[in-house]
């Protein structure tokens, strides 16, 4: 019999409560990986719609908050002259209740900016002008309203014409509903205000260049912040708190994992006293069969590590296509996550592994003469 035989003839002494152990640790990973998968698709989805609109910079007011909140639309004036901006867009974003979808984006835009250039046509047509009473969808957004070109779209108390469908390229831009930015203003009652100026540098400027161009915009609009688009998302403190939070919901169902683990491997060394001094009185010097024990543990972990990746991956599916989540984010389960996860799982079992591991070193060998 080889040290592995004795590490796995352990764990299936007692299989159910070893698969017990195993569903808690389980439950504790897909914790990890569905809400920490959540809140960086939060990042990823924004970021790839800015992108698909060409947003090099965005200037905001989401201080405190995850929406951004309202500020004058004159604050584009300050900026738009400024060397290095190319060109600007603002928009109006707001999250609604949209007829039976509980949750939406709302995208006002400002009239021919370049924040409708990545709109490409499904079926239907653009908005004639900017003070037309219509709305494209994505496909997305058409899918969860079941609305199709000809229809018509309840705002807050007002009805417009659905005149198109179109693929933004993004999984936020197909899940949102656009709109000429006075039209969505006179609705929302938001005039003169706007909450977000999407920027474009002058073609070649570097990464360094964009963050000077960002450090004077901020000099000239106090009301509001200017952050390269990739970064405006993570660094507010709305996502920090989301952030926070799933770290800390996680960690806590990790926690029961662990009080899970040190349990099974502490009944199992207690029921294996007798068996444990035959291994010592046979040669077996104490290290070793703290080895033995914390095996068994990292391998409670590692297989609950890859059972939780799995249930985290089938959880985030699911809730993806619930109602209040459809088309708003994309999760992000990139490998580097479920690698963590499954990290964390084998340090979860070695830790709850290091006081039952002590226990069996000290079983004394003269228990083998015991029958």
């Amino acid at each position: 019999m080889t040290f592995f035989d004795v590490v796995t003839r352990g764990l299936k002494r007692r299989p159910i409560r070893t698969g017990l152990t195993l569903l808690g640790i389980s439950v504790g990973i897909a914790a990890v990986v569905a809400l920490i998968g959540l809140s960086r698709g939060l990042v990823t989805s924004w970021t790839a719609g800015m992108k698909e609109r060409g947003t090099e910079i965005v200037v905001h007011n989401m201080r405190g908050s995850l929406t951004p909140k309202p500020f004058p639309a004159s604050t584009r004036d300050r900026i738009a002259h400024l060397p290095g901006v190319a060109a600007t867009c603002m928009i109006l974003v707001d999250l609604m209740s949209i007829e039976k979808a509980e949750l939406m984006i709302v995208s006002g835009r400002e009239w021919d900016c370049f924040a409708w250039d990545n709109l490409k046509l499904v079926s239907g047509r653009m908005p004639k002008d900017q003070k037309e009473r219509a709305v494209v969808l994505g496909t997305t957004a058409a899918d969860i309203l079941k609305k199709k070109v000809g229809d018509t779209v309840q705002i807050e108390t007002k009805e417009l014409s659905v005149v198109g469908i179109v693929n933004g390229g993004a999984f936020v831009e197909n899940g949102s509903v656009i709109l000429s930015l006075p039209v969505l203003q006179q609705i929302t009652g938001d005039h003169d205000q706007i909450s977000a100026i999407d920027v474009r540098v002058t073609p070649g400027t570097d990464q360094a260049g964009i963050q000077r161009l960002c450090a004077e915009m901020n000099k000239a609009i106090p009301e509001a912040r200017a952050e390269p688009a990739g970064e405006h998302i993570a660094s507010s403190e709305g996502y920090r708190v989301i952030n926070a939070m799933s770290w800390g919901t996680s960690l806590l169902a990790v926690l029961v994992g662990v009080l899970g683990v040190t349990n099974t491997m502490l009944m199992s060394v207690f029921e294996r006293k007798q068996e444990i001094a035959i291994l010592l009185a046979l040669g077996w010097r104490p290290r070793r069969v703290v080895r033995m024990i914390l095996w068994e543990s990292a391998m409670l972990g590692f297989l609950g590590g890859i059972m939780g990746v799995l249930l985290g991956i089938i959880g985030v599916q699911l809730l993806k296509r619930a109602p209040a989540l459809r088309g708003m984010l994309e999760p992000d389960l990139r490998l580097d996550l479920m690698l963590t996860a499954i990290a964390i799982a084998m340090f979860v079992g070695v830790l709850s592994g290091l006081y039952p591991a002590w226990r069996s070193s000290r079983v004394a060998p003269s228990l083998a003469l015991h029958g």
